[in-house]
């Protein structure tokens, strides 16, 4: 195929759903194709959330589709299109372009999922899975390490000073981490083993558990944690079938 030749979108979306399996997972939000736009595509545009940011810039493209981990329709949302819910549906709509979004199946792919290319880039590679659903990973560094060595490696790799809770002078070896929204596992990768988990923010009885555990908690950023798997599908639909698609970044700091 070449970038001529566009790729049918129900095409796309039973590629995507074969590579990420979405029944395998309970999750809060529809997995697959949530609003339906042209028939056709040749250009796709992926984010990390469908933003009006991310929506526009889509247009601006001349995307067909766009695809994001997070997506629209979550559990316990408003049923109802108004306001800014109305604008972004609308923006779809009057240039036909469609959504695709994957959740929790994007965090787990071993390979293109945002755990998988979180750990690519701290150099830790997944020796055990742990939590609800199996979605977090577990690693074992070779050596014990400061917690800061680490805490400047994910600085620079995230472009972005994380946030640590509990002893900040310790080393660790045993490492677990699971993107975005995922403190509330913490107590599982504390009975998994860890001495340091990674995800994305820290609630408020992370410091407590961090402190009465020993167990370091990091909080590196939801949105910089899971910038990987959108943008390892972008590559992946490039490579697999030609096709125009790139990731665009719209800033987050949280």
């Amino acid at each position: 195929m070449t970038a001529s030749e566009p790729l049918s979108r129900d095409s796309l979306v039973a590629h995507l759903d074969q590579l990420l399996q979405p029944l395998r997972f309970r999750d809060y939000a529809p997995n697959g194709l949530q609003v339906e736009g042209r028939a056709q595509v040749r250009r796709v545009i992926t984010g990390v959330t469908a933003s009006q940011a991310l929506l526009d810039a889509a247009v601006a493209h001349g995307a067909d589709a766009v695809l994001v981990h997070h997506g629209y329709f979550w559990r316990n949302e408003p049923p109802v299109l108004t306001g800014w819910r109305r604008r972004r549906i609308a923006t779809l709509l009057a240039h036909d372009i469609s959504l695709l979004a994957y959740h929790l199946p994007l965090d787990a792919h071993p390979d293109v999922g945002n755990n998988a290319g979180l750990g690519r880039v701290l150099g830790l590679s997944a020796e055990a899975s742990f939590g609800d659903q199996s979605i977090g990973c577990l690693a074992s560094l070779p050596a014990p390490t400061p917690v800061g060595q680490i805490a400047a490696t994910v600085a620079a790799a995230l472009g972005r000073t994380p946030q640590l809770l509990g002893d900040l002078d310790r080393s660790v070896q045993r490492v677990a981490w699971c993107t975005g929204g995922a403190q509330s596992m913490f107590a599982d990768a504390i009975a998994a083993g860890a001495d340091l988990y990674i995800t994305g923010e820290a609630s408020e009885p992370c410091t407590h558990l961090a402190r009465e555990s020993g167990v370091v908690f990091m909080a590196a950023g939801h949105h910089a944690t899971e910038r990987f798997g959108v943008q390892s599908l972008a590559a992946h639909l490039a490579s697999t079938f030609n096709i125009d698609a790139c990731f665009v970044d719209v800033d987050n700091p949280i």
